[in-house]
């Protein structure tokens, strides 16, 4: 056995012990440092407290806002209907995802829409895009359509909001022209909350969300927007789960930040009374001023006018200071958790995820050019026992904190919030009122309690960009509002390993080992080098774990409305069963009793690891589909367990179950 196939073996059979260890020693860790803390919150500010815009432009400079006021009208009616029509159709569906070895729902109900071919890895689950349509027809089966008129329209629409997404993140990165201005709104200055020492949280959020009013007021301000990157990754403070599936729990775990008891009066605690008056007000000011204009003018009313410059420059002393207070703590959140891997190179594992900071990912260069877009769908009512918010306070959350992952690095990312109705009629959610709880998006410095946290509301139709490292060094979390809500997050998703096209150049890499007899239809290997075998194994490995069982685990739900990934996925699958006759010509290989001992043992470890690793991911994906939840799930939904064959199939080369021929195999080697 070569030094790689040793690793290899080494690191398919520890990798979740250690993976375990790693996790257990980091929660140790986190549970210490919150009794040290006891009830204490992190501070966080809101557009109504003061030092906020010094905030933001200080601590989270890649955040933009873009609000919906300076996207175009038809744009938005189109997008809209666009999202109604595939929750309404049924294309929106919480996912069934693996979290510490475990299975849960989703809270968030989602759905992939991106290049034909791509996918999308999270949370030990592949989602299969449906293809935009682009203006130009996608076919399906038979050469027909993939999908109806309405949904076409649907797809076509969302296009359209990832080009102009495209065209309008580059232009903002080379400091274009600022979005249009919006005309004032009759009745929203009455509406908007004034700062409150008793931090009154509904009357902030109230006035957080009228920014769009008086976006006009600034004639020259860069423009910069900002966008909301939930979905997708995980969020990883907590002591049981928290996902970009969304952030439910049951009951509070020992050792979990006790935020319960932390009501609207405490949360002004944690902002502007925390933060003493001090400083040169003047000089402040100007700074201010100039920072303003490079934001969302239209939130300068809810942190004070333009007369109250002086006390709001006084922060600029106070928050270094109050940093400084808390530099005594630092939480770290379980971020090594990050479960959006590809295939690991050895005999199917899954890989070590792939991390947005990982040197071996590729960098974002020129123009964003978006390749999926992750749609969610949250409704609170349906939301059962939101989270609080451990760290600061901040409230409920509809998904917890987490970095985006499987991005090009510093690539951006966009997001439309769409705020509606849950009675399917599309009643937008504009403006928030003390009544009706805005959505927020809440925004940390990853691995640093030192810096207080951001809260954003988010108007119906607003967008906002998380570009450069943001969503590296920083993490987002979701702050549920009252009414239901759309996110269409649009990304530059790494899919090196992620498309059909790589999929099938890696079958045909396979199969090119393979020979076939034009008059008896036989088979035969063409090479038995072990490099060569082993390479085909872990690609068989690698088509049946990472494209075919996570496309049956969820069920006929892409049939049902888009026939694009049927044919391909037959194709996999006619692919498939030859490399599970090449296996078979492998063993036959290694049990001839006419080859050279030293030869025989190097092909049989070589195929001992690979169907070990087979057999386990197997039993495990056996388990998955047969799980008390997935028997939750309608038929047109649950788990589909393929491929799956009898003992006595005369059509498949090898057993399902592969215990006996691994004795086999180990029989043999031991004899060597």
């Amino acid at each position: 056995m070569n030094a790689r196939q040793r690793e290899c073996k080494h690191n398919s059979r520890n990798m979740k012990r250690s993976g375990d260890s790693t996790e257990g020693e980091k929660r140790r860790k986190r549970q210490r440092l919150l009794q040290e803390m006891g009830n204490q919150k992190i501070p966080f500010l809101r557009p109504s407290d003061r030092g906020f815009q010094q905030l933001w432009d200080s601590s989270y400079p890649g955040l933009v806002l873009r609000p919906s006021c300076s996207l175009p009208v038809e744009l938005h009616g189109r997008v809209q209907t666009a999202l109604l029509t595939l929750r309404q159709r049924g294309c929106m569906l919480r996912d069934l995802v693996r979290v510490r070895d475990r299975d849960v729902f989703t809270a968030v109900s989602r759905a992939l829409l991106g290049h034909p071919g791509h996918t999308y890895r999270y949370l030990d689950t592949r989602l299969f895009a449906i293809p935009w349509h682009s203006g130009e027809e996608v076919a399906g089966v038979k050469g027909q359509s993939c999908c109806d008129a309405d949904l076409r329209a649907a797809c076509k629409a969302l296009w359209e909001l990832n080009s102009f997404f495209c065209s309008d993140v580059s232009q903002r990165k080379e400091g274009g022209e600022g979005p249009p201005r919006c005309a004032n709104k009759a009745g929203q200055a009455e509406e908007e909350a004034k700062p409150s020492e008793e931090g009154d949280g509904e009357s902030k959020h109230s006035g957080d969300s009228k920014h769009c009013s008086d976006w006009g007021e600034s004639e020259s301000r860069p423009s910069e927007e900002e966008e909301e990157g939930e979905g997708s990754g995980k969020s990883k403070h907590s002591e049981e789960w928290d996902s970009e599936g969304g952030c439910c729990s049951g009951s509070k775990r020992e050792g979990e930040w006790d935020v319960t008891s932390r009501h609207s009066s405490d949360e002004g605690e944690s902002s502007s009374s925390l933060l003493p008056r001090q400083g040169d007000p003047e000089a402040a000011a100007g700074t201010l001023r100039r920072s303003e204009e490079r934001k969302c003018p239209g939130w300068r009313d809810a942190a004070g006018t333009a007369g109250d410059l002086t006390d709001l420059a006084a922060q600029e002393k106070p928050l270094a200071e109050l940093k400084h207070s808390l530099s005594g703590y630092h939480i770290q959140d379980e971020e090594e958790e990050e479960p959006g891997s590809e295939q690991q190179k050895c005999g199917g594992s899954p890989r070590r995820p792939v991390s947005s900071s990982s040197h071996s990912m590729r960098t974002a260069a020129g123009p964003a050019q978006f390749n999926v877009t992750l749609l969610n769908y949250m409704d609170p009512d349906a939301m059962s026992q939101l989270k609080e918010e451990p760290y600061y306070g901040m409230g409920k959350m509809a998904v917890g904190w987490h970095h985006d992952e499987n991005l090009v690095e510093r690539s951006p990312v966009a997001v439309y919030s769409y705020s509606c109705s849950s009675d399917d009629k599309g009643d937008s959610g504009e403006g928030c009122s003390s009544e009706r709880a805005c959505w927020r998006l809440g925004l940390k410095v990853a691995w640093d309690i030192h810096t207080p946290g951001l809260t954003l509301p988010l108007q119906s139709g607003d967008c906002y960009y998380m570009r450069d490292d943001l969503n590296r060094t920083h993490q987002h979390c979701v702050l549920a509002g009252d009414t239901a809500r759309f996110s269409c997050t649009h990304r530059v998703a790494e899919c090196s390993r992620g498309t059909l096209d790589y999929i099938q150049a890696r079958c045909q890499e396979a199969l090119s080992n393979l020979h076939t007899d034009p008059e008896t239809g036989s088979h035969s290997l063409l090479s038995l080098l072990p490099s060569t075998l082993q390479c085909q194994e872990e690609i068989h490995n690698e088509v049946e774990f990472e494209w075919l069982r996570q496309y049956w685990f969820q069920g006929q739900r892409y049939a049902r409305f888009c026939s694009w990934w049927n044919r391909p996925m037959e194709q996999l699958e006619t692919d498939w069963r030859l490399m599970e006759t090449m296996t078979m010509l492998f063993l036959s290989a290694v049990e001839e009793e006419g080859r050279a001992w030293e030869g025989r043992r190097e092909m049989a470890e070589t195929l001992l690891s690979a169907l070990n690793d087979r057999q386990q991911h197997r039993q495990t994906w056996r388990d998955r589909c047969h799980s008390s939840l997935a028997q939750t799930l309608p038929p047109e939904e649950a788990p589909v367990d393929r491929p799956f064959w009898a003992l006595d199939d005369p059509s498949m080369p090898l057993t399902f179950d592969l215990a006996d021929i691994i004795s086999r195999v180990e029989s043999l080697l031991w004899r060597m």
